[in-house]
Order: C-alpha cells, then sequence, then structure tokens
C-alpha cells in the first residue's frame, strides 16, 4: 500500500508532462527549429539584462520569506546562511518537482546544523509556503480588479463580472488572516507541529513582501518578450500566475510542458515561437543555472559536514 501511495504523485506528474506535451505539438505543431532560433537570437541585450535583474530581485524575495519564517520562530541567523539555504532549497525544488517536500529535505538538512528542530523546520517549511500562496492570491485579485478580461484567456464561459467577485473574495480572505493575525486566533496543531499565526507587523510585512518573488518571476518572461504584440506586464503577470500554479500542481518536475502549453495558449497576440523564446529564456535564468549554483552549494555543503564529523571522531 505505502508502495502504490509513493507512486501516485510521480505517476500525476508524468501523466501531466504527457498530456502537456501532446497539448503543445498541436500548438506549436507549425513552428519550426528556425523560426524559434530566430526569434531566440533577436532578444536584445537589454532583455537580458533586465531578465537578469528580475531573477535577482525573485530570488531576493525567497529570501524574505525565510527569514520572515526564521523570525516567527524566534531564531536568529546570519542573512548570508539564509539567503543561501533559501536560494538552493528553492532552486532544487523548482527543479525537481514536489517543492514542498524537496524544499523541506534541504531546509532540514540545512538549518539542523543551526539546531533546528525537525518541528521547527516543518514549521518554517509551512510558514514560507503559506507566503508564497498568500503572494499568488494577493496578485491574482489585483489582476482580476485591474484586467477582469483575462479570464477570456482560459475560459470563454466565465464572465467578467465572476472576476471582480472572486478578487473580492480572495481580498476577503486575506483580510480574514490579516485579522486572525490581530485578534490571535487559536493556534493550528498537527501531529508534528504548533502553527500559531505570526505578529501582526510580522504578517503585514509577510503581505508585502509575498508578492515581490511572483513580480519579478513574471518580469523574466515579459522583458523577454517582443514590443510587438506584447499585451502588457498585467497580463503577463496574470497568465504567469496561472501557468506556475497549475504547474507546481502537476507535480512534473520543473513543471515542464505544462507551463508551456498554458502560456503559450493564453497569449495568441504574440508569435508562439517568440513566447517559446522568452519561456527558454525564463527556464534559464529561473531554473537551469540556479540549479547548478544549487548542486555546487549541496556538495560543498556535504564536504564541510563530513569533514567535520570526521575531525570530531578523532
Amino acid at each position: 500500500m505505502k508502495t502504490i501511495r509513493a507512486l501516485i504523485w510521480p505517476a500525476v506528474g508524468l501523466a501531466a508532462i504527457l498530456f502537456s506535451l501532446y497539448g503543445l505539438y498541436h500548438e506549436l505543431r507549425g513552428l519550426s527549429l528556425d523560426d524559434f532560433l530566430t526569434r531566440f537570437e533577436a532578444v536584445p541585450l537589454r532583455s537580458w539584462l533586465l531578465s537578469a535583474s528580475a531573477t535577482l530581485v525573485a530570488y531576493a524575495a525567497l529570501a524574505a520569506y525565510d527569514h520572515l519564517a526564521l523570525e516567527h520562530l524566534g531564531r536568529r541567523l546570519s542573512l548570508t546562511f539564509i539567503t543561501v539555504c533559501s536560494f538552493t532549497a528553492y532552486a532544487l525544488s523548482h527543479t525537481i518537482g514536489a517543492s514542498v517536500f524537496s524544499g523541506a529535505v534541504v531546509r532540514y538538512r540545512a538549518y539542523g546544523s543551526r539546531g533546528l528542530s525537525v518541528s521547527e523546520t516543518g514549521i518554517l517549511v509551512a510558514f514560507c509556503s503559506l507566503t508564497f500562496v498568500l503572494g499568488t492570491l494577493t496578485l491574482s485579485a489585483i489582476v482580476l480588479l485591474i484586467e477582469p478580461e483575462i479570464v477570456d484567456r482560459f475560459s470563454a464561459v466565465i464572465p467578467i463580472e465572476a472576476s471582480i467577485s472572486t478578487a473580492l473574495l480572495i481580498l476577503a480572505l486575506i483580510s480574514l488572516y490579516l485579522l486572525g493575525s490581530l485578534i490571535g486566533f487559536r493556534p493550528i496543531h498537527t501531529r508534528w507541529f504548533r502553527l500559531e499565526y505570526p505578529r501582526p507587523t510580522l504578517a503585514v510585512r509577510q503581505l508585502l513582501i509575498a508578492p515581490v518573488e511572483l513580480i519579478g518571476a513574471a518580469a523574466i518572461i515579459y522583458f523577454a518578450l517582443p514590443v510587438a504584440g506584447n499585451p502588457g506586464y498585467m497580463v503577463v503577470l496574470g497568465v504567469f500566475l496561472a501557468s506556475f500554479s497549475a504547474a507546481l500542481l502537476s507535480h512534473a518536475p520543473g513543471g515542464i510542458g505544462v507551463f508551456e502549453l498554458i502560456f503559450i495558449a493564453a497569449l495568441p497576440e504574440v508569435d508562439p515561437a517568440s513566447v517559446l523564446a522568452a519561456l527558454v529564456i525564463f527556464r534559464l535564468f529561473y531554473l537551469v543555472i540556479p540549479f547548478l549554483m544549487a548542486l555546487v552549494v549541496v556538495v560543498l555543503f556535504e564536504r564541510r559536514q563530513f569533514l567535520e564529523r570526521r575531525r570530531a571522531g578523532m
């Protein structure tokens, strides 16, 4: 039974990849490799530099997630250690998939070396995940209020009025979260840890920082898209939120196929080859380069841990 449960999510991820690749085939069946390479080479240096800068903003915000979580726990660690640990955890989890679990393993190894217990690491992971959800919900509400017609890009049957109603409902839920922090609702108990509402000042900072990572990540693609046919940043942000969320829920490694399918289908006014080129740049900056750097960090960390244990045993 345990074996079957362990295979469920990999099976879901594989099914999502196959389905998405099939959809991509139909979306891109008229696209040649030369078309893609031409669009990729046409991306100006300025766009590359802006996309690289947006990547730094995104990963800096992710480090702030961990910093807020550690402050919530009452733990003080060096900013450098938090930044490297957060970067490594997210760089690996974004690429490997099953981000909550893979990120938790990295954090347990890193923060455990600084004295955090298993339950504290669990609270930290839960806090960071909640911060991401809050950022996604906040930006989704803003996009739906500013660009309510964006729902037409995903479904022709959803009325625009539903966009505004959904946005208001999301904002009400976020307000309830802030109210819970202000009043001090009862902590959430699980089998492994006790999760308390953060202090009001911390909750406000959480809501301010939460959207920054997604704003930066979406900007990577926005800057890489051509000016011709570009629907504007708010639309790109809205499509990114839908695509990125679907990619995470699919449990496909790196959201491969799922992310591209939704993005290309939702931007019909932009040449598919140009969209694909922008998405490749996104994967390069946001996934591939950080993943390779994270592998180096893990190797160096484990080597240091091994040498420390060896010296302690002498």
